[in-house]
């Protein structure tokens, strides 16, 4: 995806775990944080507690929606995703895309991977990889401060 973007609809999913969310209960809101991760991504796992933290620290400043992204057949287990989901304390909503339907909406490739959207629902950051939480949280203040 290019910046400036629209966000994609957040339809095709296989399930949703801990509720459900549409793009229009997103913009014109706050802004939203959307990362992509898998069961079966190491790094996905260990960078996932500061995605919690940035969740819990924008709570009421910040919409974050979780998708699972499958890398190989093993990770399209629903009860496995749930597992993981809970092991981690992902409470945010989860689009679990077994069908790559969303991740080729925003011609995604990699997890871990983040998108910030603007309360407009227009990509304003985007990154990939374990590192960078710094500057993802930067982003996102900076988005923060023009609402």
């Amino acid at each position: 995806m290019k910046l400036r973007s629209p966000m994609p609809e957040l339809k095709g999913e296989t399930k949703w775990l801990n509720g459900t969310v549409t793009k229009q209960e997103l913009i014109g809101r706050k802004p939203t944080l959307i990362h992509f991760w898998s069961v079966s991504c190491h790094l996905c796992k260990e960078i996932m507690p500061e995605v919690i933290q940035l969740r819990d620290r924008y709570r009421n400043e910040l919409n974050v929606i979780a998708v699972h992204m499958p890398r190989s057949n093993e990770d399209t287990e629903v009860d496995k995703i749930k597992k993981v989901t809970k092991k981690y304390k992902i409470s945010h909503p989860v689009f679990i895309d077994n069908s790559l339907k969303l991740s080729d909406a925003f011609e995604n490739e990699y997890v871990p991977a983040y998108y910030v959207f603007d309360k407009y629902g227009l990509l304003r950051h985007y990154q990939s990889g374990g590192s960078g939480m710094k500057m993802l949280e930067k982003r996102i203040n900076k988005i923060l401060a023009e609402t």
